[in-house]
């Protein structure tokens, strides 16, 4: 199995990009009813960190249409307590379904349908879920106070009733996501990485990574995007759990990982366009600024480092203040090719005393490090 990355900052473009290398076109008829879930858990742009940009579903919906795919459904339900209407309106998708002429379908109103399922009883999911031929997964990588990651496999509980998502997290969330990854199966999975939060899946301390992903796949996705976040994938219990009931499988060396426009991976700090200040685009970066000596840096080595540091906390201020680099660590381009003091992340820092090798390196790498375990 294969994961695709594009770099940039034309998310709607990206996509369509990512779609023709893996060419989705292959999988798609005339007629076909396809279901698109982003992730709007709450209503708040996706500059904060918590919500899906509605420029990524921009370019599935484009590509559909050139392949002549004209029924389209954006389905989801915001949790529970949140007005999903309000969501749609706050996060771009009321006009990206005016303008398309797509529609919107709020789960929460949606006939709950039971399905048999050998690791959780009663289970219900939305009709939405049931009646689509094709679904297209849309979720943020980010951050979450109880699971640790949200992405490909969590992203599906907008497609269950609230009854069912207070159930869900009265039993503790792992097993009956595992279970849910075993009877809903999206053939299609594109992953926001473009600036998810850092720790809290209702956003506020985004980290800049501008990229996508995609892949078939959600275990193997889910499992190749926890280590960037600084996550192995057996920390994260839904995911080992889906691994063990047959929902798919872990990314290995067999893996096959395509980057595209990996020469073109924007610089550390750059915002998009129109991201509000209350959510800026560089809030979580901000808040460890002062342990990293930046120059050049691209977003998505800027983000592992970033995601690292908020991991390790003591230990990493630990070592940079023994480090003899002023109790920074260096990342960037701006540092290649130079004899450097102190720690580095990123090949372009082989010069320093000891580095985190990888262009970009994950955040569990750069853990590790941190901790001493990798030297």
């Amino acid at each position: 199995m294969s994961i695709y990355i594009n770099y940039g900052n034309d998310p709607a473009g990206m996509a369509e990009e990512l779609m023709r290398r893996a060419d989705v076109a292959s999988l798609l008829r005339p007629g076909l009813r396809v279901t698109i879930k982003p992730n709007l858990v709450v209503a708040r742009p996706a500059s904060g960190g918590a919500t899906t940009h509605p420029e990524i579903v921009e370019g599935a919906v484009r590509y559909l249409r050139a392949c002549g795919v004209d029924d389209i459904t954006i389905a989801e339900g915001s949790w529970v307590g949140a007005d999903t209407a309000r969501a749609f309106e706050a996060c771009g998708y009321a006009a990206l379904a005016k303008k398309y002429g797509v529609t919107l379908v709020d789960t929460k109103h949606d006939k709950a349908v039971s399905v048999k399922n050998p690791y959780l009883e009663g289970m219900k999911i939305c009709e939405s879920a049931v009646s689509a031929d094709f679904i297209i997964n849309v979720p943020v990588l980010k951050g979450h106070c109880q699971t640790g990651m949200t992405c490909c496999l969590k992203n599906m509980k907008g497609l269950i009733p609230d009854s069912e998502k207070r159930r869900y997290h009265s039993a503790g969330l792992d097993r009956p996501i595992a279970a849910l990854a075993t009877v809903v199966k999206p053939q299609l999975h594109i992953v926001d990485s473009i600036c998810g939060d850092l720790d809290f899946e209702e956003g506020g301390n985004p980290v800049v990574s501008n990229r996508i992903l995609l892949g078939f796949d959600a275990v193997l996705l889910d499992s190749y995007c926890a280590p960037l976040i600084g996550y192995r994938p057996d920390d994260i219990g839904h995911l080992r759990l889906a691994k063990e009931f047959g929902a798919g499988s872990y990314a290995g060396p067999s893996t096959q990982v395509i980057e595209m426009n990996a020469d073109k991976k924007p610089t550390a700090g750059r915002t998009r366009s129109g991201a509000n200040k209350e959510h800026s685009a560089g809030a979580g970066a901000r808040r460890y600024a002062g342990m990293i000596d930046e120059d050049g840096a691209c977003s998505a080595c800027y983000a592992a480092l970033v995601y690292a540091l908020s991991h390790t906390g003591g230990a990493a201020a630990k070592r940079l203040s023994q480090s003899g680099g002023a109790g920074k660590i260096k990342v960037g381009q701006g540092f290649a090719g130079k004899t450097l003091k102190g720690l580095g992340s990123g090949n372009c820092t082989s010069g320093c005393e000891a580095y985190v090798k990888g262009c970009p390196p994950s955040a569990l790498d750069i853990m590790e490090f941190l901790n001493g375990v990798r030297h």
